[in-house]
């Protein structure tokens, strides 16, 4: 059990029998009356978002979440296949469950994923991957750090924009959070 105080972006409740996760809380205390918590929630199996207010100091059951370290093995169809590498267990996941995430997934990439009991929540991908540059405009002498970007596909078929130095087979380092360019690797 958490109590609504303790509420922190982040935090997965359990609420009417499925998962949700704690987007924005807001914590008032009206000059007249008890305090209460103003909470923005996400389905983390649908995605659908809602705001629920909770009386101050109300416990709600906290979701045990298990988080698994798996490696994305191949593409079948429309699903992924993740792979446990200690208990060789696979799970399948549909590109709805993996989302955008799927522009970075590259085969033998360790993933996390997210259980609730036996189902499986969500995909986290490392903060920042590195890709191989298959198509951009050529470089061009005197083009600089500082002097612009350019649109690059990349082997996964993300398209990010580098700089303007970046050529077509170059691996560079990419933020997967925002879809930016971090270096060259």
């Amino acid at each position: 059990m958490i109590s609504s105080n303790d509420f922190r972006p982040g935090v997965s409740i359990e609420l009417d029998g499925s998962v949700w996760k704690v987007v924005e809380f807001l914590h008032v205390k009206p000059g007249k009356g008890s305090a209460f918590v103003r909470t923005k929630l996400k389905n983390a199996q649908s995605g659908s978002v809602m705001e629920k207010t909770f009386r101050a100091g109300e416990t709600v059951p906290q979701a045990n979440l298990e988080k698994r370290t798996m490696q994305h093995t191949y593409k079948e169809g429309d699903q992924f296949v993740f792979m446990d590498m200690e208990t060789f267990e696979e799970a399948r996941l549909t590109e709805a469950q993996v989302g955008d995430r799927s522009k970075y997934l590259k085969e033998e990439m360790e993933v996390n994923i997210l259980y609730w009991n036996t189902t499986v929540l969500d995909v986290e991908l490392p903060t920042s991957v590195v890709l191989e540059v298959v198509e951009t405009d050529p470089g061009l002498k005197g083009d600089t750090a500082a002097g612009g970007t350019k649109p690059a596909i990349l082997e996964t078929g993300a398209q990010i924009m580098v700089p303007l130095f970046i050529v077509i087979g170059e691996k560079i380092k990419v933020d997967t959070r925002n879809d930016s360019y971090l270096g060259r690797e």
